[in-house]
């Protein structure tokens, strides 16, 4: 089915006021915090002894602060109060903070900034929780993945845009301090007039009673989240993209200075690069997940923030070697540096970091929303940003650290990208999900062109048992891709045997069976499992043929759907696979070579998904006729 295009929620009273909310926001968080970096970095001294690296360090550090102390009670308050008036409240805030800021600038009063700067993340972490909770109010589930999209790709134009002004602003001579106080003012106006056009967003938990204790209530929401494995688990991997995210873009400033040579302009030049990688990777995910959560690009996006993070290294270390020149000559500007050879190889990294970044993050944030209790949603974004907030200050920490040990910049994008290796096996390990789906994900978008008919009859929650003609060893991948939800799929015990595929099952948590001659004991304990697995709300997929098709043809469904259903009550959901035949993991007696390249090389499926059966109406042989029904003569 056809999904309507991401960009027409922008025309939509339910989407369009939030979104140019939160860009404004993001636009000026960055407008106000990149003149403050640029200021203290290339005019250091008449504001502040301190180090330009140590301050480009801990300016990050210090807006994210509030997130540690405020984020639970942020939580709660999303939770209990209706949502268009809360962000009104936290829009006013934000004029009342520039204001401070403005005065700090005119006054040359660097405290009055950094009292703003813990201000506008005392902003940022009440508005985080409303944010995210907002969409899956306001959004169809089909919606999610776009409306998240676009969400990130304006959160980061908006970060882009207010970099580039922020940084173009504050160098203005004479005037360039007022321009910028008096543009942070304006913008917070902006954002307060598009917050009035939010439409009523009931709260979840009216009488939810809030603990004001944000210690032990930090602690309470953490636990909460952890009863949930899988949203948890995406959880750190939000927060270790913001840990890797901060710890790159915190040192752009005086990489831009001392290892590229080049002036300010350079500095939003990466950061320019950087966003737009981050925005096109989010607003991508919308066509590559096909509309669906499709949590298989998380390791997708990991393996590239690993890859053009290590390449960002060799770039910039064969960019120092042939720039000898460039140390005794006047810092460059933007379009002087990309006339240097190696310069475009950086630009690439950077813009792959950024777009690979996309493809991680959006698909987590649409995972976490659909999978954690709706009362509850507030306050798990709540606990996701405290876990943001510290992993965020642990990457200054660590690069204040590492850069005293005598690390270069270069050498820290190294190890932020072996580190990001390490992470991933680390969650992808506890999470085997994600690693299914992307298996999954990668061969419906490389070996085969998959076509889903009616998809959206799988049901998004609730148990059910789905059944399928069996044509190939990689049918239970395919139906995978398709779903919305993880599926436990009932699979011959001696598939189990193989070296590959074994593991995949096994990761997948897919149910063994035998038939009764052979071991009687497997077979009854499969039973028990999908019996269980039922009960738990779980969608389970069986093949009721027992075994692969010889010939291509449906063989006669056997009675173990029948002795399911008698234990459980659930409908039964018949499906067709269409194109399998003739595969290379199918039982097809042509020569492997033929099959390699009959179907050329990206081969169409199909699946089909017929109608919910209720259990009453259940029959083996009705359910052969309408799978049958459902692949036609498409083998």
């Amino acid at each position: 089915m056809s999904q309507p295009n991401q960009f027409s929620l922008l025309t939509q009273r339910r989407f369009a006021p939030f979104f140019w909310t939160q860009f404004l926001g993001a636009f000026n968080d960055n407008l106000f915090k990149t003149a403050l970096v640029v200021i203290l970095t290339f005019d250091a001294l008449s504001w502040t002894t301190l180090s330009p690296s140590l301050i480009t360090n801990l300016i990050p550090g210090l807006f994210i602060l509030p997130y540690v102390v405020f984020s639970a009670t942020a939580g709660q308050v999303a939770d209990k109060f209706e949502k268009a008036g809360l962000t009104r409240f936290v829009k006013w805030l934000e004029v009342a903070i520039m204001s401070i800021a403005g005065l700090g600038w005119v006054t040359h009063n660097l405290w009055l900034l950094i009292v703003a700067v813990v201000g506008m993340g005392v902003h940022s972490t009440l508005f985080g929780p409303v944010k995210y909770a907002y969409l899956p109010q306001q959004l169809k589930p089909e919606e999610l993945i776009g409306g998240n999209g676009v969400t990130e790709m304006g959160t980061f134009v908006g970060i882009l845009l207010g970099e580039i002004l922020g940084a173009v602003l504050i160098v203005q001579r004479p005037n360039g301090i007022l321009f910028e106080a008096c543009a942070t003012i304006g913008v917070a106006l902006l954002g307060l007039v598009a917050s009035y056009r939010i439409p009523v967003s009931p709260a979840p938990a009216p009488d939810l009673k809030i603990n004001w204790n944000f210690i032990a209530e930090s602690f309470r929401n953490l636990n909460f989240s952890r009863k949930n494995r899988v949203v948890f688990q995406s959880m750190l991997g939000n927060s270790w993209f913001w840990f890797y995210g901060a710890l790159v873009l915190a040192q752009f400033p005086v990489y831009a200075k001392d290892y590229l040579h080049g002036d300010h302009g350079v500095f939003v030049l990466l950061l320019t690069v950087f966003s737009l990688g981050v925005g096109s990777g989010s607003l991508l995910c919308e066509r590559l997940s096909g509309g669906k959560v499709e949590i298989g690009l998380v390791p997708f996006g990991s393996i590239g923030l690993t890859l053009f993070g290590v390449d960002l290294y060799f770039a910039s270390v064969a960019f120092t070697a042939g720039a000898g020149a460039l140390v005794a000559g006047p810092h460059l500007g933007a379009f002087e540096l990309m006339a240097h050879a190696g310069t475009w190889r950086i630009l690439f990294d950077v813009l792959m970091i950024g777009m690979f970044g996309g493809f991680f993050i959006v698909p987590l944030f649409a995972l976490i929303q659909t999978r954690c209790d709706p009362a509850h949603i507030s306050r798990t974004i709540a606990g996701m940003n405290i876990l943001n907030a510290l992993f965020m200050v642990a990457a200054a920490g660590v690069a204040i650290v590492l850069l005293g040990q005598g690390l270069t910049i270069p050498q820290l994008f190294l190890v932020t990208a072996l580190l990001n290796a390490v992470v991933a096996l680390y969650i992808f390990s506890l999470v085997p999900e994600f690693l299914m789906r992307f298996l999954a994900w990668m061969l419906i978008h490389t070996v085969h062109r998959v076509r889903t008919i009616d998809a959206d009859r799988i049901p998004a929650e609730g148990a059910a048992v789905l059944v399928c003609n069996h044509v190939s060893y990689v049918d239970a991948i395919v139906i995978g891709a398709a779903s919305p939800r993880p599926i436990r799929f009932v699979m011959d015990h001696r598939i189990f045997k193989l070296p590959l595929l074994g593991w995949i099952f096994r990761t997948a948590r897919a149910i063994p069976i035998a038939p009764a001659k052979e071991d009687p004991w497997l077979m009854e304990k499969a039973y028990v499992d999908i019996a269980q697995a039922l009960h738990e709300g779980d969608l389970v997929c069986i093949f009721p043929e027992g075994r692969l098709t010889h010939d291509g043809e449906i063989n006669q469904f056997k009675g173990g759907i029948a002795k399911i259903i008698e234990r459980s009550k659930v409908p039964v959901i018949p499906m067709a696979l269409r194109g399998l035949w003739g595969h290379l993991l199918s039982r097809n007696g042509e020569n492997v070579f033929q099959r390699a390249f009959r179907n050329g090389l990206r081969s169409r499926l199909a699946l089909a998904v017929g109608l919910p059966v209720p259990p009453h109406d259940v029959t083996p042989e009705g359910l052969q006729k309408q799978v049958l029904d459902l692949r036609g003569d498409w083998k």
